[in-house]
């Protein structure tokens, strides 16, 4: 176990870079996998969710080059070269590895199974194997596949016309890609906006895939997945924790570059910029179909706001840094209909208000979110990752505005998502030391 211990009393100021998109990162190798030839990765996130989708397809007989932790090459097997594993694919702790895998398994000539972590089987797997049984997928699980294990044996498949009850990018993933094996359209509307890197990404394959509004289609396609030579746009999920950062920490001024700012994912920079941060996009372009830009935030004065609806869809992830930054923020701030945050790797809502609590946080939970009464001078105290990344990189950046010390608990689970995290906040400034 690392506990990463933080004090306040010093901005940051400087450059910095993120590690390349989760999201992107694990859809380039599994994507690659389904290309006939070779798919060159670089910035690849070097993370353990990452790792568990190279370490499955491996299994699942693709050849992946290792050049560097962050540069890879996928010799891909085209659509149908997948080989049947010899054991469990253990999916880790990742839930874009299981869900996005399944639906590339239920098309296979195969029988798999598919398990990983205790938190992982704990998470609700109901939300694609129910579409998936409707497409005439073969899948087993616990409680009539509500849970992990899951087992995937063939079937033949066929398309399906399904209106998710929730923006989830994960199952529409699942249901794209198993669209890719199936007889007929398979057509997927979204109630309100989710992560499009899928849609993206299978375009620029050659992939028959389709938008029309608010509805997605997939089809098999009619000539092989071309493959790609991308390098992957910063994660804006990693950016969030920086750019809050800089937003309350008194003095701070940074730039962050090459940050992914796809429009799916700048729910947080939208908040934080409605909450009063101060935020510029510089150096926009476009990268292997991604938009990216550099980030430069300063220290700002912040107000409280209310977040709900669809916006909440654009950033489930970064939910918790919000709630750090709204302590100093100036009055109320709420955030509702972020349900799905009881179902990640841990309650983040349960964590996030037990843990900004011990630092003196005026937090409240509610049944989809929380409400946080600010600005609230926070002291440095112990406080616990629960095992979730995020959480681990969100009570870090409390500590950096917490007077005294504080001391974040197993801090080893932030290279989950952000290798490098520590590093890269004490390279700004930060007074910040780790410890085993």
């Amino acid at each position: 176990m690392t506990q990463i211990i933080v004090s306040s009393g010093r901005p940051l100021t400087g450059a910095c870079s993120v590690p390349g998109d989760k999201s992107i990162s694990h859809r380039a190798v599994m994507f690659g996998a389904i290309a006939e030839g070779d798919t060159h990765i670089r910035n690849f996130l070097d993370g353990g969710d990452c790792r568990s989708t190279v370490a499955v397809m491996r299994a699942l007989g693709v050849q992946i080059d290792v050049i560097t932790p962050t540069e890879l090459i996928v010799h891909g097997r085209g659509l149908d070269g997948l080989q049947e594993p010899t054991d469990v694919l253990d999916c880790g702790n990742s839930g874009t590895t299981i869900r996005l895998l399944t639906g590339l398994l239920v098309g296979q000539s195969f029988t798999s199974f598919l398990n990983g972590t205790a938190q992982i089987r704990r998470r609700p797997m109901g939300r694609i194997v129910r579409p998936l049984r409707g497409m005439g997928a073969d899948i087993m699980g616990r409680q009539n596949g509500e849970y992990a294990p899951l087992g995937v044996r063939p079937a033949r498949l066929r398309g399906i016309d399904y209106t998710m009850p929730v923006a989830s990018a994960q199952v529409k993933s699942c249901l794209l890609l198993a669209g890719l094996y199936a007889h007929g359209l398979t057509l997927v509307t979204e109630p309100g906006p989710a992560r499009d890197h899928t849609e993206r990404m299978l375009m620029a394959m050659g992939a028959p895939i389709q938008r029309y509004g608010d509805k997605v289609s997939s089809e098999r396609p009619r000539s092989p997945l071309k493959p790609l030579d991308l390098t992957v746009p910063g994660d804006m999920s990693s950016a969030a924790f920086l750019l809050a950062a800089a937003a309350i920490t008194p003095g701070s001024h940074i730039t962050i570059r090459g940050v992914g700012v796809n429009p799916t994912r700048t729910g947080i920079v939208d908040a934080l910029m409605e909450m009063g941060a101060s935020i510029v996009f510089e150096n926009q372009r476009e990268e292997g179909g991604e938009p990216v830009a550099d980030l430069v935030v300063k220290t700002s004065a912040l107000r409280g706001a209310t977040f709900g609806g669809q916006q909440i869809v654009t950033m489930i992830d970064e939910l918790p840094i919000l709630a750090v930054a709204a302590t100093q923020a100036e009055g109320r701030t709420v955030v509702r209909d972020a349900h799905e945050l009881r179902v990640k790797e841990t309650d983040r809502i349960a964590t996030t208000v037990s843990e900004l609590r011990k630092l003196g946080a005026r937090i409240e939970p509610t049944a989809d979110g929380f409400i946080i009464d600010g600005p609230t001078p926070l002291v440095g105290a112990p406080v616990e990752s629960h095992d979730d990344h995020r959480l681990a990189m969100a009570m870090t950046v409390a500590g950096l505005v917490a007077r005294g010390q504080t001391v974040v608990h197993g801090a080893q689970v932030t290279a989950d998502s952000f290798p490098g995290f520590e590093v890269t906040l004490q390279a700004l400034g930060a007074d910040l030391t780790v410890e085993p």
